[in-house]
């Protein structure tokens, strides 16, 4: 049974399989703003997000045999700039990630509420402050979508870390976003 994705994208890949810049070029200008964006909320630094874009198409366009089509090009490429990042902040940091397995922290109940363009504004600044491991486990699971396992695989830590960094990273984004409400008021 064949598990192919198709892909809107296919004769583009092909063309890059080739050696055609044109089609290099493409696809760079279908995905590279969107990846800029994954590698930003993962970095929290348009500097850093800008050498990981760079390093995650070399890497794809250098690795494209091993994209087999059981998922979207995008997807695919989301992974490697993922992947990037991480490894981006990994060089960069000099304290890892506490395990925290004992801490087992309990999630905390999901608030609807409407939010305008100066909220949002104030929460992206807010997460681009949280430190590393926070601000990588928020992004991936609330952005990406990413369940606590697959962060766990992700960045190599255990579920409860990847859980418990997520409820401090919440909380830590609640903090600085009340206080400085608090401040401005």
């Amino acid at each position: 049974m064949d598990y192919r994705v198709s892909n809107i994208h296919d004769e583009l890949i092909e063309r890059c399989r080739k050696g055609d810049s044109r089609a290099f070029r493409r696809l760079y200008e279908l995905y590279s703003k969107a990846m800029y964006n994954t590698a930003l909320r993962i970095t929290g630094d348009s500097d850093d997000a800008g050498d990981v874009l760079q390093e995650a198409f070399i890497s794809a366009f250098n690795n494209l045999d091993r994209y087999r089509h059981d998922a979207t090009f995008g997807s695919w490429l989301k992974r490697i700039v993922i992947n990037k990042a991480i490894n981006h902040i990994r060089k960069r940091r000099t304290v890892a990630l506490p395990e925290d397995a004992e801490w087992d922290v309990p999630d905390e109940p999901e608030i609807e509420i409407e939010v305008g363009e100066e909220t949002v504004r104030r929460i992206r600044e807010a997460i681009g402050q949280l430190p590393d491991g926070y601000r990588t486990v928020l992004s991936l699971y609330l952005i990406e979508g990413y369940d606590h396992q697959e962060i766990s695989e992700i960045m190599g830590v255990s579920v409860s870390t990847s859980k418990s960094q997520l409820n401090r990273a919440k909380a830590r984004l609640k903090e600085m976003l009340t206080t400085r409400h608090e401040r401005e008021n």
